[in-house]
């Protein structure tokens, strides 16, 4: 699961056969913020369950890291309120009502839409053909049912395209909806061969960009929002 880390010398006693830490969106980070990373995308995934309580010690030995920066990553992800803490017992996963992921779903439309739809007139050709790479992993990523490469890569994309815009706030306050309303259901999609579908909305959103057609950019980011509620915020 944690990908991006191969040349930092594990911690004594950690399992070396995990995989390396991700950067969420590509960011430079810190190795606290790239634990934090591998937690949250571990929740989005749905490989951490809402309502289930994980102490320190034993999501260290999952990750293959020391417990003091996965216990600090935790406490940041509860500023977030991604989790809540369980005194003497580690961090319960918080649930998102349905409420709260119509109201994620509802502002990333507000914020995101108009702001891709934009792009296709302001973007140059070169800064959207090198999101292509990523919307390649995604849809490959959908095909082997890789949810934590899947998640990676959609947010490199999705962060990466609104970053084209110059917002760097707007960037920051979709990123925090991205992570509030989390990906739960993911594996049922894979399960069900619906995720590469939206996977590939990817490639066509880019396209449409490319062409400047400002019509079918609207349409493809409105269908590929509303996977995030009616799809990928599917509950088990």
């Amino acid at each position: 699961m944690m990908r991006d880390m191969a040349q930092t010398p594990a911690p004594q006693g950690a399992d070396t056969s995990a995989p390396v830490l991700p950067r969420l969106g590509g960011r430079r980070s810190s190795y606290r913020e790239r634990v934090a990373d591998a937690l949250r995308a571990a929740l989005i995934a749905g490989e951490l369950r809402p309502g289930e309580v994980y102490s320190a010690p034993s999501l260290a030995s999952r990750f293959g890291v020391s417990a003091t920066p996965v216990r600090e990553a935790m406490l940041d992800l509860a500023k977030e309120g991604l989790v809540d803490t369980v005194p003497n017992k580690g961090f319960r996963v918080t649930a998102v009502s349905d409420r709260q992921l119509d109201e994620y779903t509802h502002v990333r439309a507000l914020v995101e839409i108009p702001t891709v739809v934009a792009l296709a007139r302001a973007a140059d050709r070169v800064s959207l053909e090198a999101l292509r790479p990523a919307a390649r992993e995604i849809v490959a990523a959908a095909a082997a049912g890789d949810l934590i490469a899947y998640v990676e890569a959609d947010t490199r994309f999705h962060l990466g395209l609104l970053a084209l815009a110059g917002n760097a706030h707007l960037v920051e306050v979709v990123a925090d909806l991205r992570g509030r309303s989390r990906l739960y259901g993911l594996t049922a999609l894979v399960e069900a061969g619906r995720l590469l579908a939206s996977a590939e909305e990817h490639l066509e959103l880019l396209d449409a960009l490319l062409e400047r057609d400002e019509k079918a950019v609207a349409e493809i980011m409105t269908r590929h929002l509303g996977h995030v509620r009616s799809l990928w915020a599917a509950r088990d």
